[in-house]
């Protein structure tokens, strides 16, 4: 599972780097883009930076993804000293939420103070292949006041410093700084799918009510 995760890490990691290598030459086009099939972005003020990271924080679906988080390791009976039953689960579940605090946590601060916005935007393309490929990169990237997208280093140094932080009340056999690279790298790896999952189900949902 550890290599599994870490090679997801890599592999999406690479693929930041296609996307990266080209973001130079396509801020034109994404501003022409944003003209034309998406609203005009707008940056957040401080105040709405507090909404969305309290929103987030205790989001119902972030609750539901850390005890679905929780059931799975239960299931692998992951980390094993941490034992089965209610109080097993109740310390995995903690375990995923805590995790979810401190990331968002440290993304609201880091995102403050070099001015990022990691709201997901859908893409407003038609083409699955351009949607797929904008919705791994939006997990690297982030957006500037102005509109345009950089690394987003809040996002990226938030999960690697919750990885790390995490292994402070992980039981010896999680507590290596292989472990946090394992955790790193499935963090990354969630948060692709769930963008893939918020560019493709709105539209999915909207073709179902039609």
């Amino acid at each position: 599972m550890r290599q599994t995760a870490i090679w997801m890490g890599l592999l999406l990691s690479a693929q930041y780097g296609a996307v990266a290598q080209t973001a130079t030459t396509t801020i034109q086009r994404e501003r022409e883009a944003s003209a034309t099939s998406q609203p005009e972005f707008i940056p957040m003020t401080q105040r709405e930076r507090w909404q969305f990271y309290f929103k987030s924080t205790g989001d119902p679906l972030a609750v539901a993804a850390s005890a679905a988080g929780a059931a799975i390791t239960q299931w692998q009976d992951n980390p094993t000293e941490w034992g089965q039953g209610a109080k097993g689960y109740e310390r995995r579940l903690g375990n995923a939420y805590a995790q979810h605090i401190i990331r968002q946590t440290l993304i609201f601060g880091a995102s403050s103070a070099l001015h990022e916005d990691n709201r997901y935007l859908p893409s407003g393309e038609s083409s699955v292949g351009t949607r797929i490929k904008y919705a791994v990169g939006s997990t690297f990237l982030a957006r500037r006041d102005d509109g345009t997208r950089r690394f987003a280093f809040s996002r990226m140094g938030a999960s690697a410093g919750t990885a790390f932080i995490s292994r402070l009340w992980q039981p010896r056999s999680q507590n290596s700084t292989g472990d946090a690279l394992c955790s790193f790298g499935i963090a990354v790896g969630a948060q692709a799918g769930f963008n893939v999952a918020r560019e493709f189900l709105p539209s999915i949902f909207h073709d179902f009510r039609r």
